[in-house]
């Protein structure tokens, strides 16, 4: 498997992959510069945006706008008339947090988790957003809310908290939207970095980023063992998504915040987009049901 680098994007904190197959376009984020960006894949042109706060995650919706996990709770957000809609802010009393990670679930809803400035000391917490905007708290005491994923099946939700190294698998209620039986599925190991972001393919594999690792790995989860490892050209590695036509290409996000002037130099492309193909294919985005604008 060869990595080649897609976007030479130097974002400071890359984040929240996201792929449209309708537009054949790639999305992500930069939290920390508050930009959102889409890059037209076909005709290789690249668009961003610089929003108001910083801006920690992405889903697309069916209406076409997009929502959003942002510094001051979840909003909505159309490209094409610049318009920035807030939805809810359920931590608005907590100065110190902003949502991180996020991504929509199989039935279309929103699921985004919050971190405060140090990301260790469990002030987060993750939410659900459904199609009528009703907001509810799913997990507390979180340090670093991250990489969320779905099994193929939808039987199982998994959920990473970054400093606590583990993925936890919940019981997952389709219809509902309950999570219950969290269990402890994947240990990062000693000297591995942390979990960051992750995806699932189709075998219902995982495949995790590792911030301080240079990496992509994948797991199985009902072994709880490593697959592969896949290096990356990047001291921080944060998130993957399966994008392509056919669902066989990885795009990973990176970031350039908390590296030295050595590994700045040793790896002058972090904060780019690396993409490689593999053979295995990915599961095709879930998008927020978006009953509020009709």
């Amino acid at each position: 498997m060869s990595v080649r680098l897609r976007v030479d994007a130097q974002n400071t904190l890359g984040e929240s992959p996201c792929w449209d197959p309708e537009r054949n376009m790639f999305l992500w984020v930069d939290i920390i510069e508050k930009k959102i960006f889409r890059l037209h894949t076909l005709k290789d042109e690249l668009d961003e945006v610089r929003l108001n706060q910083s801006v920690g995650c992405l889903s697309q919706t069916n209406s076409g706008r997009m929502i959003l996990g942002l510094q001051h709770g979840i909003h909505f957000y159309d490209w094409e008339t610049d318009n920035l809609e807030k939805v809810v802010d359920p931590e608005s009393h907590i100065e110190e947090n902003r949502f991180n990670d996020g991504k929509c679930d199989p039935a279309g809803r929103f699921w985004a988790g919050t971190t405060d400035n140090t990301g260790v000391d469990g002030n987060g917490a993750l939410y659900v957003i459904d199609s009528t905007l009703h907001i509810t708290k799913k997990v507390d005491n979180v340090g670093t809310s991250n990489g969320l994923a779905w099994s193929p099946d939808h039987r199982f939700m998994y959920f990473i908290d970054t400093p606590t190294k583990q993925v936890v698998r919940y019981r997952y209620f389709v219809d509902s939207g309950q999570i219950e039986n969290p269990e402890v599925v994947i240990q990062f190991p000693d000297g591995a970095g942390l979990p960051d972001g992750m995806t699932i393919d189709e075998e219902g594999m995982l495949w995790i980023a590792h911030w301080s690792g240079k990496g992509i790995s994948r797991w199985n989860p009902h072994n709880g063992k490593q697959i592969e490892f896949i290096p990356v050209p990047a001291v921080n590695v944060t998130s993957c998504a399966f994008g392509g036509a056919d669902l066989d290409e990885l795009y990973i996000t990176s970031a350039r915040t908390r590296m030295t002037d050595e590994q700045l130099t040793d790896y002058p492309h972090s904060g780019g987009v690396f993409t490689f193909k593999t053979n295995v294919k990915g599961i095709r985005n879930f998008v927020f049901k978006d009953n509020s604008s009709k």
